[in-house]
């Protein structure tokens, strides 16, 4: 890649529609937060953490996971619920970031003194403080900043991972777990749609957490109730699976969009018996995700730093979305836990992908295509048609 291209990545709106709030902390603030709440950390200092817990490469994804112990374990209240989102819509602002969907999990950090209403009012509201700074000393040709919230339910949990789980754990203790797991997804629906309809901007629902062993179908009842209330959804789905996840989000849980979408191609990791041809089953499921315009949230870092089969930038199946005319955009994931930026992804991606200026400003302009704008369509077009003339002026220039 040319310095050209860098200085036009650097430069150009971007979006970031897959970024985890608890993966993206800044590393002072965690430190900051962790030595009020007393919560003990590997180390004091930012040196010692991305040595211990935020490393450049992880041995797998448990060890990628991890260090969200330590930085949920400071997101149990408002204040701070509020400071880390303005934190991070900042960070994003200050590389031209201009749309983010900002997801979690409400549901571990409810607690006696904080609700679900409460949680998100405070993410909420660190948004909107950044997004008002932004946008109220817009510069000549720069764009508005804009957001949206998006709920995560986990396809698994046990009763340790915050008081809500564990009092439901409790109060369904004769059920099977996958029933519990079911009732907590059906829960955060219902107040996602409740919330939204009352103001908070919730955009979508998504699923994330373990996926093999854990399929996305048991969530199916929160993902029909969000369908028939109009309320977006997205599934973690061929990350640590086959493309048979993939089939499964964006057929019975109506995936608008999917997350990570890694193992698209993967044929060889296809397990049903039913599946007799796995090269036209890919083939014909990558044929129909492009034609229906299901975006696919690409995560480069994150992907080669939790799947061992993946060794490169250069071996990860971009270019053959690309190539297959999927609707890809590059997203963080996790901004603290990956060490990345949406620059640098992008930056990786032209580089050893060998991307033509072209190629760049697709994936960019997919990222303000395939948001879930909380707005109309016509306020959502009106606005993807601002990203594409800033993109194209800063082409020219």
């Amino acid at each position: 890649m040319n310095s050209s291209d860098k200085s036009f990545i650097e430069l150009i709106p971007k979006t970031d529609l897959h970024v985890h709030l608890d993966g993206s902390l800044r590393l002072p603030t965690l430190i900051e937060l962790a030595a009020g709440e007393n919560v003990e950390l590997p180390s004091s200092t930012p040196e010692g953490l991305l040595e211990t817990v935020f490393k450049e490469q992880y041995k797998d994804l448990p060890d990628y996971l991890s260090g969200f112990a330590y930085t949920v374990s400071v997101m149990q209240k408002a204040e701070h619920l509020e400071r880390i989102s303005y934190e991070l819509a900042r960070d994003n602002l200050a590389e031209n970031v201009r749309y983010i969907e900002v997801r979690f999990a409400p549901q571990l950090h409810i607690h006696e003194g904080l609700s679900m209403r409460e949680v998100l009012q405070a993410v909420a509201r660190g948004l909107d403080r950044a997004k008002s700074e932004h946008n109220r000393d817009l510069a000549e040709g720069d764009m508005r900043f804009e957001y949206g919230i998006i709920v995560c339910a986990l396809r698994w949990f046990n009763e340790h991972m915050s008081d809500y789980y564990g009092k439901l754990f409790h109060v369904m203790s004769y059920a099977d777990p996958v029933e519990v797991f079911s009732a907590a997804s059906l829960e955060l629906a219902r107040a996602a749609i409740k919330l939204r309809d009352e103001g908070i901007p919730v955009v979508g629902l998504d699923l994330a957490g373990a996926e093999a062993g854990n399929p996305a179908v048991d969530h199916r009842k929160a993902y029909q109730l969000a369908h028939e209330n109009f309320l977006f959804t997205t599934v973690h789905a061929g990350e640590a699976y086959g493309p048979e996840s993939i089939f499964q989000a964006i057929t019975d849980c109506h995936a608008n969009r999917i997350g990570h979408g890694t193992h698209l191609f993967a044929h060889e990791k296809i397990q049903s018996a039913k599946i007799r041809n796995p090269e036209r089953y890919v083939e014909e499921l990558s044929e129909y995700i492009a034609a229906e315009r299901i975006p696919i949230e690409v995560n480069l870092t994150s992907n080669l730093q939790t799947l061992s089969e993946i060794k490169s930038v250069a071996e990860h199946p971009l270019k053959k979305m690309i190539e297959h005319h999927v609707a890809a955009n590059i997203c963080t994931d996790n901004r603290l836990v990956s060490r990345t930026t949406v620059t640098r992804e992008l930056c990786l991606a032209a580089d050893h992908l060998e991307l033509t200026r072209k190629q760049i400003k697709n994936l960019v302009i997919a990222g303000f295509k395939g948001a879930f704008f909380p707005g109309s369509y016509i306020e959502k077009r009106a606005y993807v048609r601002e990203a594409i003339n800033r993109l194209n002026a800063l082409d020219e220039d």
